[in-house]
């Protein structure tokens, strides 16, 4: 079974100052999509703090899932955190998250979340609210169930089928 961390980036939430809502959603969708999810964390919207979680994780899951700071606010700074740690970037994540979840919330066109590859980890950010998460886990996941097994070097054709 894949393996799965979630990282919610909050500064109220990372004080206690509210309960963190998006980090349990992640964690249920992601086990609903067959992943087993065997961190979560919650951190301050900081670069260091996030770039920090992101890498104590990379090589210990297949998935990494952060929620939040994915906004135009100036302490949104998941994106600025997590791009440079990339080798390679997925922009189809980004795009179908926010095209997928137009017509139920037209602000998603605001978000800047996206994925990336992290030597053999997925890494995707989402948006900090709970409809975001689930919305944006349903849009994306089989793909990341695809890119899991591809970065694992399992041969897969275009329709996500074991290559006989």
């Amino acid at each position: 079974m894949p393996t799965a961390a979630v990282i919610t980036v909050s500064d109220s939430r990372s004080k206690g100052g509210a309960p963190d809502t998006g980090g349990p959603l992640a964690e249920e969708e992601l086990r609903a999509l067959g992943f087993e999810v065997t961190r979560r964390q919650v951190v301050p919207d900081e670069i260091s703090a996030i770039r920090g979680a992101v890498s104590a994780c990379r090589d210990a899951v297949d998935v990494i899932v952060t929620t939040g700071g994915t906004g135009v606010a100036p302490r949104d700074v998941t994106p600025e955190a997590v791009t440079p740690l990339c080798d390679r970037l997925l922009p189809g994540f980004g795009e179908i998250m926010r095209t997928g979840s137009f017509s139920k919330t037209p602000l998603s066109i605001i978000s800047r979340g996206g994925a990336g590859v992290i030597g053999r980890t997925l890494v995707v950010m989402l948006p900090g609210s709970p409809k975001g998460v689930k919305d944006c886990l349903q849009l994306v996941g089989p793909a990341m169930k695809h890119v899991v097994k591809a970065l694992a070097g399992q041969p897969m054709n275009c329709q996500g089928q074991p290559m006989i």
